[in-house]
């Protein structure tokens, strides 16, 4: 495993656990508003971790941690994670999984395995503006519709996720991604926030709460639980 950071203790990157979180470098997509951009596009810059040291950390706080949440970058473009997930849920850890969903037969393989415990996925926008939202052009969905079926169609506790701005979003579509993932178990909301990691600095800003609380109530009706990270 590529590991590049390591938080030792976070309340709010597994939801209803006290957790540590990994952080895995590359990824599949360009997102410029992206707020882990050097492990998106440098990660061979940032000191690798070794995945021994990390395992030994955790076995140390394996009656003070309830879980793990692997994210990046993006975990799944991995190829040994699954092994490492056993490993860490061998400690006596739950496992949470951030993903973009561009690499559904990771996720299937660890969904059959039984290795993970929650999945957060996110849908960076409609299909239709797929692309210019991830940063590629002429961007298909067939492997982000893949991974939203196998967890639409699992027993997992799963959340479906959007980081919305105003340049990029709007209520048709919101629209779009409600009929996309209607019958989801949950979906958040989350206003865009301004860092120094963003990839392209200043040229994105987040909803107001109006427009925010427009689009849940739009969302709620066709997903069971809707909510605005931040606001909620």
């Amino acid at each position: 495993m590529q590991i590049h950071g390591l938080q030792k203790l976070t309340l709010l990157d597994y939801p209803g656990h006290t957790a540590a979180t990994v952080f895995t470098g590359g990824c599949n997509f360009r997102c410029p508003y992206c707020h882990n951009s050097e492990l998106v596009l440098h990660p061979e810059t940032v000191p690798q971790i070794p995945e021994d040291q990390v395992l030994a950390f955790l076995k140390t706080r394996a009656k003070v941690l309830e879980g793990v949440a692997i994210t990046g970058g993006e975990p799944t473009l991995q190829p040994d994670l699954p092994e490492f997930i056993a490993k860490v849920r061998a400690l006596g850890f739950k496992v949470k999984l951030d993903t973009n969903g561009q690499s559904p037969a990771m996720l299937e393989r660890l969904l059959k395995a039984n290795l993970l415990d929650y999945v957060a996925m996110d849908i960076k926008n409609c299909r239709e503006r797929y692309g210019l939202t991830v940063g590629i052009r002429d961007f298909r969905t067939d492997a982000v519709d893949a991974s939203v079926n196998l967890l639409l169609n699992s027993s997992i506790h799963y959340e479906f996720r959007t980081t919305v701005m105003t340049e990029l979003h709007d209520t048709a579509a919101m629209e779009s991604i409600a009929q996309w993932i209607a019958g989801a178990h949950r979906y958040f909301l989350q206003p865009f926030r301004e860092s120094d990691q963003v990839m392209f600095k200043g040229q994105f800003h987040a909803p107001d709460a109006e427009v925010l609380r427009t689009w849940k109530e739009l969302l709620a009706k066709h997903i069971s639980v809707v909510g605005i990270r931040g606001m909620d």
